[in-house]
């Protein structure tokens, strides 16, 4: 007979809920760990991973339809979706196949089904009650839509245009956020005509302004059109097409409808609040160290306030183990979580915007490094730039990078950023040439008073 109670009793099996399984065995403790769908949760089958494989592809198409600019004879033939669904779904299937290697060596305790919070020791799952010591709640999020716009047909979210067997000619993409943007990027890159429709001023508004603007320059130059300020007020669809309306009078007519206003918390139908969980705006509200507000349960990930980052739930995850472990574990600095949006080109970040650098800190400095002076940069033919921002005479409180593949740099920007150096600390340090990372090394002498390299 299956033992039904554990030190740990986590419901969702995503990146926090794994990560927070995996941790707390290592750490002695036993744990069950129950997901309905699979392991892995929405990061792995149906958000980054898939995503960032079809960004990838997008980059290949690119590469061929431009390689006359490196002296390179290649020409882009079209795109067969079918074998770009492969290659994504390999991707994912092995990593799959990893992760359920590591639950087995980890000796976790997995069910299979959909849970039900009883109170704060007991989880219910197709008629078993399962009780642990402690409850980690990490049902992770959804697809939102806007009111009166329904799913369905031609009007899809993103876990159906990661599954879609064709290109489509022409999309409209109601959202300018991180997903919004990715998606636009990919389709453009496969052919499509795209246009995003964002009710905010900006494209990725999250970010810095600078990051912002940056972008648009880009996609304008790629063809992408996008209205931004500007609200949707409706759509109605055919058997060929769909047209989308918005408040100032226009109405854009396409194949197909992307809804990419955001994920909302997965937290109904769960017991939660019956079990005396508080829930603000559907979402668990959680102190500094992640307790609900029910003892002994916690929270992680896209049902906690804040960033809805994979990586963002993996590390509550292994913060909460240790926490239960009794290791006192340091806690999460939101703003010192790296951010990277994966469209051609990438946008980057970590810390605070210029805008919320001057709430908090009344006087600060920036710099805007352009990637013109980069010699790596104009190898790949990126253009873009890497802003910082520091308190005045103080440590650098936010930094923002736009260019291809500046996603990989964030590792370097989120240690000077938590470490809470000074442009003086970085300054002395060797980047190696020719590399992007000296782009950083370079914004960094500019704004300690020794530029080299500086273009605009």
């Amino acid at each position: 007979m299956t033992d039904t109670s554990a030190d740990l009793v986590i419901l969702g099996g995503g990146s926090g809920g794994y990560a927070c399984a995996f941790r707390a065995a290592e750490l002695g403790l036993s744990v069950v760990l129950i997901e309905k769908d699979k392991l892995g949760g929405t990061c792995l089958h149906r958000g980054c991973i898939p995503t960032k494989a079809l960004l990838h592809a997008a980059e290949i198409a690119d590469s061929a339809r431009d390689g006359d600019q490196f002296g390179v004879k290649t020409s882009l033939e079209g795109i067969d979706i079918a074998g770009v669904n492969s290659y994504k779904d390999g991707v994912v299937g092995k990593l799959y196949k990893g992760l359920q290697g590591l639950a087995k060596a980890h000796k976790v305790t997995l069910v299979e089904g959909a849970g039900t919070l009883v109170d704060a020791n007991t989880v219910e799952v197709d008629g078993t009650r399962y009780t642990g010591k402690n409850i980690v709640l990490a049902t992770g999020s959804y697809s939102k839509s806007l009111p009166g716009l329904e799913l369905g047909g031609r009007i899809i979210a993103s876990e159906q245009a990661l599954n879609l067997d064709y290109v489509p000619e022409k999309v409209v993409v109601l959202g300018g956020g991180v997903i919004g943007v990715e998606f636009a990027s990919v389709w453009r890159s496969f052919g499509a005509e795209v246009s995003i429709v964002e009710a905010l001023p900006h494209l990725v508004p999250n970010e810095d302004e600078f990051a912002s603007k940056q972008l648009e320059r880009a996609f304008r130059k790629r063809g992408i059109k996008f209205k931004t300020g500007v609200k949707f007020t409706g759509a109605t669809q055919t058997d060929s097409g769909v047209s989308v309306s918005l408040e100032n009078g226009d109405q854009l007519d396409a194949d197909l409808l992307l809804v990419a206003v955001g994920r909302g918390p997965n937290t109904a139908g769960h017991g939660y609040e019956e079990a005396g969980i508080k829930l603000e705006r559907g979402f668990v509200v959680t102190d500094d160290r992640l307790r609900t507000s029910l003892p002994g349960v916690y929270a992680v990930g896209d049902i906690v306030p804040g960033l809805q980052l994979a990586h963002r739930g993996f590390q509550q995850g292994v913060f909460i183990a240790e926490e239960i472990a009794g290791q006192n574990p340091q806690a999460i600095d939101e703003a010192g979580i790296p951010r990277v949006t994966y469209s051609h080109p990438e946008v980057a970040s970590v810390g605070l915007t210029e805008s919320a650098a001057k709430d908090q800190y009344g006087s600060v400095q920036t710099f805007t490094y352009d990637l013109a002076g980069n010699g790596k940069s104009q190898i790949l033919k990126t253009a873009g730039a890497v802003k910082l921002v520091r308190a005045t005479d103080g440590p650098v409180l936010g930094l923002h990078l736009v260019g291809d593949r500046v996603g990989e740099l964030i590792g370097e920007a989120q240690l000077i950023y938590n470490w809470e150096a000074l442009p003086e600390d970085v300054a002395p340090l060797v980047h190696a040439h020719p590399t992007q990372t000296e782009a950083l090394g370079e914004a960094h002498l500019a704004l300690a008073g020794k530029p080299l390299h500086v273009h605009g």
